[in-house]
């Protein structure tokens, strides 16, 4: 996502106030609350930064269990593109990514991160830096930092969970010659899930009654680590291929050209016709951000061709990109949000029949 010009702030800036333009200094104004007091501060646009990070905003009074939700428009100049990460140090007591973006120069690019802390912090800086050092001008438009107590967070999931899961139905009781009857009593009992519902599980459970009763209770999906094995609930075929070299077999890793390719082609249809009906998912290609062991030897294309030969395999099956680091952290430079949405649709311009990500 990159505009012409930024969104208005959320929550009018939160905690952050007047956020637009770029982080360079910061004024500092008591803000009083229903439940506590918080120092907050102005971002500014008195100045342009061209370090590799902007100048320092202090944030005074974070309480732990807060979640706080940090959201920005970011603009770069000295670079076309670069990753920009939201870094938090509270309390001097060491630095986390907090939110990153892949930015652009000459548009707003839209970072949402946020942050909850073990602890209070008394004293905490907030800054955003260019991932990999590089100096640059980064701008911060619109920018919104405001924390939630733990009672007000659980208050907005379930007004989600009412508005966006729930909705009202009607029920009309008759007998069997089509007349309504009146005072009826209705028992409704749920004996299926529609939403999927899994986990990942060892393929240990094929040879124990007690944790295969378990985990039908309370699971109607599962993915098989390091293997594919069905158990009569919906399996996700984990994974087709791994881009990582040190996971592929040694014979694999000696052919090359046509020889890899035929391998590559026979693997896919062999497993999906095998399980064809059986297996409702698939992991076509696994950690292709991080690692690139079949692309190198095959050319750019080769992860979609492997999601187009298996789509010819199986028609029905639904496939996945998997990969991970995607939302967990923004420590990692190789996997985020931004990465992965590119991939996919670079892959679906492609012609690839992505229905899943994982």
């Amino acid at each position: 996502m990159c505009r012409s010009q930024p969104e208005p702030a959320l929550y009018k800036g939160g905690i952050l106030k007047n956020g637009k333009g770029t982080v360079q200094r910061h004024t500092i104004k008591r803000r009083q609350e229903s439940t506590h007091q918080r120092l907050c501060c102005t971002i500014s646009t008195r100045q342009q930064d061209t370090a590799s990070h902007v100048s320092s905003v202090f944030l005074l009074s974070l309480f732990s269990c807060d979640v706080s939700p940090l959201i920005c428009w970011v603009r770069i100049d000295g670079a076309d593109s670069a990753i920009i990460n939201a870094r938090l140090t509270p309390d001097n007591s060491g630095t986390r990514c907090v939110g990153t973006v892949s930015a652009k120069s000459g548009c707003w690019s839209f970072l949402k991160g946020g942050f909850v802390l073990d602890s209070s912090s008394q004293s905490s800086v907030l800054f955003f830096q260019n991932a990999d050092r590089n100096a640059m001008r980064i701008s911060i438009a619109s920018a919104s930092l405001q924390p939630f107590s733990v009672e007000q967070w659980g208050m907005h999931q379930q007004q989600i969970v009412r508005t966006k899961r729930k909705r009202a139905v009607t029920i009309h009781v008759a007998d069997s010659q089509g007349n309504r009857l009146t005072g009826a009593s209705v028992l409704v009992q749920q004996i299926s899930k529609d939403f999927p519902f899994g986990s990942a599980i060892a393929n240990t459970i094929l040879g124990n009654s007690v944790y295969q009763a378990w985990f039908v209770e309370r699971f109607n999906a599962a993915v098989f680590e390091m293997s594919s094995s069905a158990n009569h609930i919906t399996v996700r075929g984990h994974n087709i291929f791994w881009e990582n070299q040190e996971a592929t077999p040694s014979w694999v890793r000696n052919l090359t050209g046509d020889d890899l390719r035929s391998a590559v082609k026979s693997r896919i249809e062999s497993l999906m016709t095998r399980y064809k009906g059986e297996f409702a998912h698939w992991d076509v290609n696994n950690e292709m951000l991080h690692f690139n062991f079949y692309e190198q030897r095959l050319g750019p294309n080769a992860s979609l061709d492997f999601f187009n030969t298996a789509q010819l395999a199986d028609p029905l099956a639904t496939l996945f990109m998997n990969e991970f680091n995607v939302i967990e952290t923004c420590e990692d430079i190789f996997s985020s949000v931004d990465s992965y949405v590119s991939r996919l649709k670079d892959l679906k311009a492609g012609g690839a029949l992505l229905e899943g990500s994982d």
